[in-house]
């Protein structure tokens, strides 16, 4: 379908022609536009700018990314904070309690009060049961979630559930995967470097044919760049992947291993003659990747994968807040410690297999520490689920999205220190509706149950309690809606 300049886009789709810049602000709160060339995804409900695209429809009704925001949305306003047992655990003792309350009152003014003493002592006691009424405590906490999770998503955060939202502002350590979170996730291939028997473009094609059958980011970083040089690729036959090594085929009668030293030659210490150039290009931020043919070193591929443009601020950010930064990487050391560097990240893992996620997110667990962990890929998905709070970026996997507990559709990193600042900005509103809700409740009932009669001479009736009541109710909704107006940026 074709999408003029000034129009929304109608469905979820992939961009087959044509370029513009695109609106995003519904989706990720950002107002920026957001540049768009074949082979970008676009979504539903997103405002094209001048160009006109030719999109390729991938997502229609329920399917769509803002339909399945709606239902997330939905279902996390209905779910429950367990800052709400507070408020449960109340109710359990608050209706016996003014029950109570309103027998003594009752018996009080039947036995001491004035003549006529039934008839005051009637009006006392109804008018304790309906300024107890305990609307104001029940609706504290499900108001400020609900208006909550809603300011969330109208600012790139969706949030699944209530827990998640509160965990939120206890986290005190924050991991970070690197690739697609950290970074774009759309890594380039900046050097090729062939042994003597074999030439650049032989080795980037022989590899691109291998990693042509692969999902993985730097996979596609190599086919991208064998295309860009217009090399023509073959056939792979026997293809094999070993999740955090590599990947292996026979092409052209060749057995070829991309990956780490120890998989493309059966072992480290065969690219030990390549060591130092592999380390220049790590301590440049590159990722290396080697290439094997039949067993024997062939050459290696540097692929940089450039850091995300927010992602600098929103750690300092982050940092000001006093949390603890971790970053996970799969990538060699030396790798992982130039972009941790650049971040001023101080604390990095880095080699960490898919599987090891997870054990680094258990034993900060033990450790005591309240975890939220970062990531965008089907690797990420065990942490997300391990984590106190999952949080996955929006422009990863559908696992990854299905495993955290909160979203973040623009993969902007800045929208991660809008969500600390959300989850704090609607405790804070819990806790004042909650304290409201008790003390209006125990100076009603004092009130209502006549005890400042002897000093001032002053009987609530029934009709003023039930707008005392009603009043109660409205301030604490009132002071939910604030939260529709907090701010979260800077």
């Amino acid at each position: 379908l074709r999408v003029k300049p000034g129009e929304r886009i109608p469905v979820d789709g992939a961009v087959r022609e044509g370029s513009s810049a695109v609106d995003e602000s519904m989706l990720t709160g950002e107002s920026l536009p957001c540049a768009k060339t074949a082979g970008d995804r676009v979504v539903g409900g997103t405002l094209n700018g001048r160009g006109s695209l030719l999109v390729e429809a991938v997502a229609l009704g329920r399917d769509s990314a803002l339909a399945r925001i709606v239902r997330m949305v939905a279902e996390a306003q209905r779910s429950r904070a367990p800052v709400q047992a507070l408020a449960d655990r109340a109710s359990a003792w608050f209706v016996p309690g003014v029950a109570a309350v309103a027998t003594l009152a009752f018996a009080a003014w039947l036995m001491l009060g004035p003549e006529p003493a039934f008839a005051r002592a009637l009006l006392v006691a109804v008018s304790v049961l309906i300024v107890a009424c305990p609307c104001a405590l029940g609706l504290a906490t499900p108001m400020s979630v609900m208006v909550g999770i809603g300011r969330g998503a109208g600012a790139g955060i969706l949030v699944r559930s209530a827990e998640a939202l509160q965990a939120m502002e206890q986290v005190d350590t924050v991991l970070l995967d690197k690739t697609g979170t950290l970074t774009l996730g759309r890594p380039d291939v900046t050097a090729v470097i062939a042994a003597a028997s074999f030439g650049e473009d032989d080795v980037l094609r022989l590899a691109a044919t291998v990693e042509r059958a692969s999902e993985h980011p730097l996979a596609s970083a190599i086919v991208h760049a064998a295309e860009a040089r217009g090399l023509k690729l073959g056939d792979a036959q026997d293809f094999a992947s070993r999740t955090g090594h590599g990947a292996s085929a026979r092409v052209e009668g060749l057995g070829v291993a991309v990956g780490t030293a120890a998989f493309a030659a059966g072992s480290p210490e065969a690219f030990a003659a390549w060591q130092q150039q592999a380390d220049a290009l790590r301590a440049q931020g590159n990722t290396v990747v080697f290439v094997g043919i039949d067993r024997q070193p062939a050459g290696l591929l540097a692929i940089a994968d450039p850091v995300k443009p927010s992602a600098k601020s929103a750690l300092e950010g982050l940092r000001r807040e006093g949390l603890r930064l971790v970053m996970l990487s799969g990538d060699h050391r030396a790798t992982a410690e130039a972009v941790a560097t650049r971040l001023g990240i101080r604390e990095v893992h880095a080699g960490v297999l898919p599987g090891n996620k997870k054990d680094v997110v258990d034993a900060l667990r033990r450790e005591g520490r309240v975890v939220a962990m970062v990531g965008d890929g089907i690797n990420d998905a065990p942490a997300l689920a391990a984590a106190h709070v999952g949080i996955a970026m929006g422009t990863g996997t559908d696992v990854a999205m299905a495993s955290a507990s909160i979203t973040l559709p623009g993969g902007d990193l800045s929208a991660l220190l809008r969500a600390r600042r959300l989850s704090r900005a609607t405790m804070r509103n819990i806790r004042q509706n909650l304290w409201f809700a008790f003390g209006y409740n125990a100076v009603a009932v004092v009130a209502a149950s006549g005890l400042l009669y002897p000093a001032f001479g002053v009987l609530p009736s029934p009709e003023l309690a039930a707008l005392a009541m009603s009043l109660s109710s409205v301030s604490v909704i009132a002071n939910a809606l604030r939260l529709a107006a907090v701010k979260l940026d800077d």
